[in-house]
């Protein structure tokens, strides 16, 4: 089983603990360095972000891939604002002008609050994944269907359905810990998506959507998403850690933010606060920002050299995680480090791994 890395470019070099930076809605600068960047250091995609009151992730992919040759693109996309025919050629024409570098992550959405900003007020989050489901079908019809086609369901309605541009092969990501969520996951997706949880929680989940992918005769790979804390020493990385956490506190607590007793509305975020429930898991999964935050979305970690980091998520690699995203509080330079530090290490120990597997297989 081989390994693929996945960077992020947001739209300006902001985090959690840079909230000042963030300020800047979209740097064009910083979405070509992150690119060029990642390219360099070995990622396989990067994920563009979708959010109601961001930058549109199609278009800034389209900008990255135009000035990058190798480096591919996990663009986010909401079903249910778009129709879903005109995603699917929207999409399928930038794999096209790309060369085959575009993927799909499908944000389904959880909280009511930011679906309204965008018009989504009727609909309850069970309902939600119904629609996805449906809009995945209709996608994967104008990607693949050599005649015109009808549709007739309960949220779309769609007469003579025909695309002339079509995909070379552009993988659907999707995630959700729901039921709903899974169901779909099982039926639709080609690498469903996690967040860190401990080695336990996450085989839990990958024999869950493995359960439901099996009803559909499919086996989706996994990715899982990270937050690496790396330094020379044990020692100097948790500290850095902990400094992480520290400005993360005072950022929040300059805005107005919670830190403590936020329970998020989405099922993926109530199984990270679970997680969260102590700073450290395992070996070396490190929760303090999940637990300023409220779980909310990518905030877990693993802590340590780059070389027990490695080893750390070669325990995932060991139940089924063929895909890591990773990501850091200072996404640029942090991208740059895992490029050199992190990922060629992985790959090796990889790489030794199935060797040694051929081995005792002959």
């Amino acid at each position: 089983m081989s390994v693929n890395f996945i960077g992020y470019i947001g739209f300006n070099n902001g985090s959690e603990t840079q909230a000042a930076v963030r300020d800047r809605g979209l740097d064009k600068d910083y979405v070509e360095a992150a690119a060029k960047a990642q390219e360099e250091g070995g990622f396989d995609r990067v994920l563009i972000p979708f959010g109601s009151n961001s930058p549109e992730s199609q278009i800034v992919a389209a900008h990255a891939a135009a000035i990058t040759t190798k480096l591919g693109f996990l663009v986010a996309h909401r079903p249910g604002f778009t129709a879903p025919t005109v995603a699917a050629r929207q999409l399928a024409t930038l794999d096209q002008l790309s060369g085959g570098r575009v993927a799909v992550h499908i944000i389904t959405g959880g909280a009511d609050d930011e679906m309204a900003r965008d018009g989504d007020t009727g609909t309850h989050k069970a309902e939600r994944y119904v629609r996805t489901d449906e809009y995945l079908t209709i996608l994967r019809q104008e990607w693949t269907a050599a005649q015109p086609f009808d549709h007739s369901g309960r949220f779309y309605e769609i007469r003579q359905g025909f695309s002339a541009i079509k995909p070379d092969n552009l993988p659907v990501f999707f995630g959700g810990s729901s039921d709903e969520a899974i169901e779909v996951s099982g039926k639709h997706a080609d690498v469903y998506a996690l967040w860190g949880e401990t080695i336990e929680g996450v085989r839990d989940t990958v024999r869950r959507v493995r359960a439901s992918a099996a009803r559909y005769g499919k086996r989706p790979g996994f990715s899982l998403s990270l937050r690496p804390v790396i330094a020379d020493t044990e020692e100097a990385a948790w500290k850095k850690a902990d400094e992480i956490v520290e400005q993360v506190r005072a950022n929040r607590e300059a805005a107005g933010l919670p830190t403590s007793g936020h329970r998020p509305p989405n099922a993926g975020s109530l199984r990270l606060l679970e997680t969260a429930s102590a700073t450290r898991r395992d070996t070396r999964l490190w929760t303090g920002v999940a637990q300023l935050t409220g779980a909310a979305g990518n905030s877990t970690g693993l802590v340590g050299t780059p070389e027990q980091v490695a080893e750390g998520m070669l325990d995932y690699w060991d139940i089924g995680i063929d895909h890591f995203l990773i990501r850091g509080f200072d996404p640029l330079g942090d991208a740059i480090d895992y490029g050199r530090e992190l990922i060629p290490l992985v790959r090796r120990k990889v790489a030794d791994r199935e060797r040694l597997s051929l081995a005792l297989a002959g």
